[in-house]
């Protein structure tokens, strides 16, 4: 295409980020003509998959599109799905491990949603599938329809830090990250956090933590918001500020799911190869966060002169399901007293 608004409506992406996209994954997907048939060209595959990820367009409709056979189609788009995520995954989805590194994402939280010593946001979403044969209500979440669970961890900046996909739809947020190994890096402190120091204007040492929701239980390295029942004025503008916080994470889901639509559909693929796909579409989400950020930046919520939130697009168009929030498990008393602090 030669009109560059075309190719993004067309892709989602500019014609720099295809083209750097086709180079590193292009010898990837590449695959020897034969004495029966000529292969396809890995630009036409990645453009093929592409726009089944930016459209939800099924392969009956694609192979219309593109003259490419339905079959042919349901068995390349999984194998360059693969081949995106081998190729990016561990270069643009890194979670941190050093304290300058997660200070910076505080400080970051501290400029851009002042509240400090946050260094992350966490929650999770339901991805819609098929039921898959001979698992009964394993995948079934407690909206009724069958689904894997994203549980993702979101700097200030709108990127994904560190992601589980696949957990099953019945499960629920707190379930998945008690079982995850993250929790299991926060527990025993070698997820690197600094040494707590002391608060804005405050000589009151507090530790760094991630913002959850009611789901996730209340630790020094997890802060939630207050019950909303005999909640004092101060307690009220506390959870002001932790759901300002965990705004960010909200947004990324957003932006995911109204640039990645294939995210809204319900998919037919097996539970691993929708797995892939979402992983595909958050790879793709952080690199765009990289390369071409602006392009995103008006996607996001904004705020008026009295901090009131001026709903973007995605809040009526492309928002995800939340994942059953059952109040976590007690909360831990010195986290309490941090949270006090805020």
């Amino acid at each position: 295409m030669e009109d560059q608004q075309s190719f993004f409506n067309f892709l989602r992406m500019p014609p720099e980020m295809f083209d750097e996209l086709l180079n590193r994954v292009g010898p990837r997907i590449q695959k020897r003509d034969t004495i029966f048939r000529k292969a396809l060209e890995p630009g036409l595959k990645l453009a093929i998959t592409i726009r089944h990820l930016a459209s939800s367009d099924r392969y009956s409709s694609l192979q219309y599109d593109f003259r490419i056979a339905r079959n042919t189609i349901c068995t390349f788009i999984p194998e360059v799905c693969h081949e995106i995520v081998q190729e990016l995954k561990d270069e643009v989805i890194s979670c941190p491990t050093e304290p300058e590194e997660w200070r910076a994402i505080s400080e970051e939280f501290q400029r851009r949603w002042n509240i400090p010593h946050a260094c992350g946001a966490l929650d999770g979403k339901h991805i819609a599938i098929r039921c898959p044969p001979k698992t009964g209500s394993l995948f079934r979440n407690y909206k009724g329809f069958f689904s894997i669970v994203l549980l993702a961890l979101v700097d200030a900046d709108y990127k994904f830090l560190w992601i589980d996909v696949g957990g099953y739809g019945s499960m629920s947020d707190a379930q998945i990250y008690n079982a995850s190994e993250l929790k299991e890096c926060l527990e025993d402190g070698t997820i690197g956090f600094p040494e707590q120091g002391p608060m804005p204007n405050d000589d009151q040492d507090m530790p760094y933590f991630l913002l959850g929701d009611d789901a996730f239980g209340l630790r020094t390295y997890l802060m939630k918001p207050y019950s909303l029942r005999g909640m004092t004025k101060e307690q009220a503008i506390t959870n002001y500020r932790i759901s300002r916080g965990r705004r960010v994470v909200e947004n990324a889901f957003g932006i995911l799911a109204q640039r990645w639509q294939i995210l809204l559909s319900t998919m037919m693929q097996g539970p691993d190869i929708v797995r892939e796909i979402t992983e595909t579409c958050i790879c793709l989400h952080n690199l765009m966060r990289e390369r071409f950020a602006m392009l995103q930046n008006g996607q996001v919520d904004a705020e008026d002169d009295q901090h009131n939130i001026i709903p973007v697009q995605w809040r009526a168009t492309a928002n995800m399901h939340e994942v059953d929030n059952v109040v976590g498990p007690n909360r831990d008393t010195i986290a309490a007293k941090n949270r006090e602090s805020i």
